[in-house]
Formats: structure tokens, sequence, C-alpha cells
């Protein structure tokens, strides 16, 4: 049932891609898209925005206004000792000022003459400033600059786990590629193994031949079949590999049939999916390397712990002004006679924890930014590497193209020959395993070609839009 299950979804699926004969083309463009799209570590790398703006949220509530009450009564005896209830609003701002907004109502036998206010309550408002330590950065302030760089680093993140999954997914793709195509050559040659033996044993049935030679035409027929059994379990194992990459919505995971084959011509195709088409060396800005974007955000979010660290060599002092008034409905009842204030002073002496904090931000500041220098560096570096790579096996493929072709020229004279009778069946044996030989390294060259093509994605760190 569970088979079943599977080849139905990956009927479905399939449908939309083109179709030869009675096999499904897995075309490389729609595959990738199918990554990108429901990929399970795909919808992961989407989770890391929505981490971004949860924490700038977090650090966004810092400034929210605050509404604070404080109730507390004492009844002993029948004696009431004190009804004292104090409420209060606050608007906390940028700079570290705080807007202040306050009602204080008490009663009682045994109330401190400081908590005397009129039988309706004392009304004030008034502000807190700091004109040392917290003016121009504070805890609210770093929090919230730090969460904006943070969010900004998701997105770089979210970029790099994306591109790193499909560069995954295109090396299987390839791997699978290369074993349906070396499955292919065996298959066609064991065809051809199959059709010789069957003239020779004609020919030793009439004479024409030594009888021996039906021996050596069974021993090429086996060895093809052996070489393609091996290539079909080779085959199978990479179609299962590629199933981990295929998934639909609703995390409903896709087995690859056996009906379905890849596209065997990708030469356009990788570079239009990867979007590395008419990219040049020198083409590409290293700034805005994914990679680099994310440690560049780290370095800013350090600099502003490093700023936070360094204002706390600053005194503390805190400045705080109330107007009081019993009316507050009255603009004019606010009077400067009439206030409560106050001074607020701090500093450690010898500042041993403050110069420390301070020295390790610059430590982890440095440390950051040699790292940053050292991965632009190996970053460029390799994508020089990936490029001349790309160069050579461009030649490589021509070269490997051109003795195949000879290979084949020299079976075909050889079969000629041996039509004749001036050629045997070990030199047609000899020819034909070279020939193999070739069109397996072949499709290893090739498959080496479009894993450079998929190590310079990587590199480069490119999310294709158009998937």
């Amino acid at each position: 049932m569970r088979k079943f299950f599977f080849f139905l979804i990956g009927s479905i699926a399939f449908t939309a891609f083109s179709q030869e004969g009675d096999s499904l083309i897995l075309d490389f463009k729609e595959y990738m898209g199918y990554v990108k799209k429901f990929h399970p570590v795909a919808k992961q790398a989407a989770l890391a925005i929505d981490i971004g703006q949860a924490t700038l949220m977090k650090a966004r509530g810092g400034f929210d206004p605050k509404l604070e009450a404080d109730y507390d009564r004492k009844l002993f005896k029948n004696t009431e000792y004190y009804d004292r209830l104090n409420a209060a609003f606050k608007i906390p701002t940028w700079f570290g000022v705080e807007l202040k907004g306050s009602f204080e109502q008490n009663d009682g036998d045994f109330l401190n003459p400081a908590e005397t206010v009129p039988a309706d309550g004392l009304y004030s408002a008034g502000v807190s400033v700091p004109i040392g330590q917290g003016l121009w950065i504070n805890d609210r302030m770093a929090t919230l600059k730090q969460a904006k760089y943070f969010r900004e680093q998701t997105k770089a993140d979210r970029d790099l786990l994306v591109n790193q999954i499909l560069y995954e997914a295109s090396i299987t793709y390839f791997e699978w590629l290369q074993a349906y195509k070396d499955t292919q050559v065996f298959q066609a040659f064991l065809e051809n193994a199959q059709t010789r033996f069957e003239g020779v044993r004609k020919s030793a049935s009439a004479g024409a031949v030594a009888a021996i030679d039906t021996v050596e035409a069974k021993i090429a027929v086996q060895s093809r079949a052996l070489g393609l059994e091996q290539a079909k379990v080779a085959l199978v194992n990479k179609s299962l590999a590629l199933s981990n990459f295929l998934w639909l919505g609703n995390n409903i995971p896709i087995e690859v049939q056996p009906n379905v084959v890849p596209d065997v011509n990708l030469d356009g195709a990788v570079d239009a999916t990867l979007e590395i088409a008419g990219k040049r060396l020198d083409s590409f800005a290293m700034n805005e390397h994914p990679k680099l974007r994310s440690m560049g955000y780290k370095i800013d979010g350090l600099k502003v712990s490093k700023r936070l660290k360094a204002n706390k060599l600053l005194p503390k002092i805190d400045l705080e002004y109330n107007f009081l008034t019993e009316t507050p409905g009255l603009i004019n009842s606010f009077q400067t006679e009439q206030y409560k204030g106050g001074i607020n002073f701090q500093f450690p002496l010898f500042l041993r924890k403050e110069r420390g904090d301070l020295k390790l931000e610059k430590l982890k500041l440095r440390d950051a930014q040699f790292d940053l220098d050292y991965t632009e560096v190996q970053i460029r570096n390799k994508i020089t590497a990936i490029y001349n790579e790309l160069d050579s096996f461009q030649s490589q493929n021509k070269l490997i193209f051109d003795i195949v072709a000879n290979y084949g020229a020299l079976l075909a004279a050889e079969e000629r020959k041996f039509g004749f009778g001036e050629s045997s069946l070990f030199l047609i044996n000899s020819r034909e395993n070279k020939l193999i030989e070739a069109k397996l390294k072949q499709n290893l060259v090739q498959n080496k070609y479009f894993n450079a093509k998929a190590k310079l994605f990587k590199s480069l760190a490119i999310n294709p839009e158009n998937l």
C-alpha cells in the first residue's frame, strides 16, 4: 500500500514534466524548484527570518509604555495601620529619558509623615533624565539596535541555508544523471554483445568460425551483463538519494519511481537554473555575499555592545523632577514651587568590572574582524580556483569527446575487418572495452564539470529568485 501511495504521488508530481516513451523526465529546474519550495530544510531556513522579526519585536518591547499599580493595606484589631495606593504611567524614550505620571493616595493611623497627602490624593507629572551613564546609549537602545542587525543577519543566514540545500540537491541530481548514463552505456553494449554472440554462434554452426569463438563471445555477453547489473544497483541507490530532496506540500515525501529518468541535456539548464550564466570572475561584489553580510551584521552588533560597555565607565547620574498637584485638570495648577525631585549618583572607584567587560568586547570585535577578513580572502580565492577548474573541464570535455569518437572509429573498423575474416573476437572485445572505459570516463568528466558549476553556485551563495 505504501509503495502504491508513493507511486501515485510520484505520478501526480511528474505529469507536468516532459515525457519520452514510457519514461518521465525529471527536469533539473523543476526538481530544484520543488526542493526550494517544499524541502523541510528550506522551510527551516524561512523560519530564520521569523526568528529575527520576533527578536526585533521583543527588543521594541523595551520602549512600551508601562502602567503600574501598588496597593497595600494593614488592618489589625480594628486599627487601620495604613491604606496606600500608588499608580503610575511611564513612557520610556529613545535617549534614556523617561516620562512619568503618577497618583498617590494614602490613609491610616500609622503612616509615615512623608506619605501624608490630601484626602483626594496627590497627582504628579515629571521626567527622569540620565546625564551620565545611559544618556547616549543604554541597555534598551543597544538591545533594539542589535535586534535590527540580527534581523538583517537572519536574512543572510536564510540565503546561506537555502543555497546549501540546493547545492546538495544539485550534486545528488548530477550523480543520479551519471549513474543513469552509465547504465545506458552498459545496456547498449550488452545488446551489441548479444547480437555478436548470435552471429558467432550461427557462424560456428555453419563451420565458418571455430566453436571456441562462441565461448569468447559468451564471456563478453556475461561481462557486459555484470557491468549492467552493477550500474543498475548504483542507479537505484542514487534514485533513493534523490528522493531525500523531493517533497510535496504538507510535508509529503516523494519516492522516485523506476520510470522517472534525468534530463541528459543539461549544458544550458544548469547555468540558467543556478543563475550563474554569464557571471564573470570580476562581476561579483564581495560585499553582497551572504556569508560576509552575515558576519558584517554580527560585527555591527558587537560594535553596539562595545559602545554600551564603554558607556558603563561613566558615572551613573539620574535626575528626577515631578510637578505635584491636587487638581490635574487645571494646567496652571502645576507650579514649580510644588515638586518632588532628586538625584541619584553611583560610581565604582576602581571600575575593574567595567574595564574588564570593555576589554572583552574589544577582543570579541577584533576576533570577528579577523574572521571576516580571512573569510573574504578565502571566498575570493575559492571562486577564482573554481573558474580555473571550469576552464579546465571545458578542455577536458572536448578531449574526452574526441577520444570516445576515435575509440568508436577503431571499434567500427575492427568489426569491418572481422566481417572480412581479417580480425578476431579478442581484438573486437579489446577495442570495445576501451570504448566502454572512455564513455564511462566521459560521464565522469561531465559529472565533475557539473559539480564544479554547483561549487561555483555555492561559493557565490546564490539564492535563485526564479525557482
